[in-house]
């Protein structure tokens, strides 16, 4: 029997797929906030409260990227660890939707966040980068998937 909800901490999480006409990725360069190894990501974070996770994400890709987005289909994925044992396990649930730019421009506009900046990077570049989150790969492999049964 698996644990109930009471039993572990949950974060909920929306994350963008964003290519656009020239093959490229919107990539996000997080900086580990100081506890872990920055490396490259999506655009995107945790879920606020009161925000639904569509309305999450455009607050999020906004920040991070200055692009302003409408969220298409997703993708869910998810993962469960145990931090230290005295610790509740926690979980992470995160949506990553195909989105589309409707207006902005590049720059990230949040201060002091979690994001350095943004970067459109070439599709066949991205799994060279020996630092990114597995969201990037969970993404990719989606894409190719959707790619191939097209």
């Amino acid at each position: 029997m698996g644990l109930h909800f009471t039993e572990y901490d949950t974060r909920i999480a929306a994350y963008a797929w964003i290519v656009d006409d020239r093959d490229r990725v919107l990539l996000t360069w997080w900086n580990g906030e100081g506890r872990f190894e920055p490396g490259w990501s999506l655009p995107g974070g945790g879920i606020e409260f009161e925000e639904s996770l569509r309305e999450g994400l455009v607050r999020e890709v906004h920040e991070e990227t200055g692009y302003v987005v409408e969220v298409g289909d997703f993708i869910v994925d998810h993962f469960f660890t145990r931090r230290r044992p005295e610790q509740k396990p926690f979980r992470s649930q995160r949506a990553v939707f195909h989105a589309t730019i409707t207006g902005g421009e590049l720059g990230t506009v949040e201060v002091g966040g979690s994001t350095d900046y943004a970067e459109w990077m070439p599709l066949d570049d991205v799994l060279a980068q020996p630092s990114r989150a597995d969201i990037v790969d969970v993404a990719l492999a989606a894409h190719r998937a959707g790619e191939a049964s097209a």
